[in-house]
């Protein structure tokens, strides 16, 4: 749940992207299946979104390299506002 619910692929139907990055594009299956060779990952690609759809579970995935990046960078900066704080409640004392 962990994985999916913070993990992204990105690129996945990109044949370069995959050579060149070894199959780290589809993230979601390298985290889950780290000691399966990343030539396997398109097939467990479809068992593990099919999975995540039956349990209500995200699967996050970029089409390019570029949304990927914008992604990022909307998180970035999503992440660096400051908090809103909500104020303690006021304790009001109720005499019985």
């Amino acid at each position: 749940m962990h994985q999916l619910q913070t993990t992204a692929n990105f690129a996945p139907r990109n044949g370069l992207a995959s050579f060149f990055c070894g199959g780290l594009n589809r993230q979601i299956e390298y985290h889950l299946f780290p000691r399966v060779c990343h030539i396997h990952y398109p097939a467990l690609a479809s068992i593990v979104r099919q999975t995540a759809r039956e349990f209500g579970l995200p699967y996050l995935e970029n089409p390019s390299f570029g949304s990927a990046l914008r992604s990022h960078y909307r998180l970035l900066r999503r992440l660096s506002q400051p908090a809103i704080v909500a104020k303690p409640a006021r304790l009001v004392a109720v005499h019985a």
